[in-house]
């Protein structure tokens, strides 16, 4: 296994663990992320026993800012999205991350779009080999200042990813549940 760089002098695994085996959050978020106890409890101070009805999970290493690190959760009424990442030398101690959480209620959700890539074997066959998900939200997106589409404001949205190189087959499978599990829930009246 290959590894790259990581802050704090750790050398950090460049493939990571698989989570898509994994029913339950806790044991997914322990196999696959480096931080899960900070994921864990900034989710469940949000969650505080709330039922995990799906959830999906990223993580990548990049040269400028480390390891980056995502745990979205439905929990029927809410999306509850935490976001860890290095911070890049010079911007903090060495071994700084940020750790984020943003709560999405799902009656914001106004479309959920899947797209997935297939190919045909020569058998015939077909199988997933990228998946592409967005949610569209009814919130604007914060333009950065002096950006030229300041005239036309868009929606934000929330994108998810997944290939047979960057996750696999397990990990495709599990985020097309999570986007049928929102949409599912989108327009419904909240219990």
């Amino acid at each position: 296994m290959s590894s790259q760089p990581g802050y704090g002098g750790q050398d950090v695994p460049a493939v990571f663990p698989d989570w898509s085996p994994y029913q339950d959050l806790e044991s997914a978020a322990r196999a696959y992320l480096r931080d899960p106890d900070i994921a864990l409890e900034a989710l469940g101070g949000v969650l505080r026993g709330a039922s995990v009805l799906g959830f999906t999970l990223e993580r990548f290493v990049n040269e400028v800012n480390g390891v980056w690190q995502e745990v979205v959760v439905c929990d029927g009424s809410r999306l509850v999205l935490w976001h860890g990442e290095d911070v890049p030398p010079g911007e903090g101690p060495p071994g700084s991350m940020t750790s984020s959480l943003r709560v999405v209620p799902v009656s914001t959700v106004t479309e959920v779009g899947c797209r997935r890539r297939l190919t045909r074997a020569d058998d015939g066959g077909i199988r997933v080999d990228s998946i592409d998900v967005y949610l569209l939200l009814t919130s604007l997106d914060e333009a950065p200042p002096g950006d030229e589409a300041v005239d036309a404001p868009r929606h934000d949205a929330l994108r998810f990813g997944k290939t047979l190189d960057d996750g696999g087959a397990g990990q495709i499978a599990r985020l097309e549940e999570f986007a049928r599990l929102v949409a599912s829930v989108v327009g419904r009246p909240v219990l």
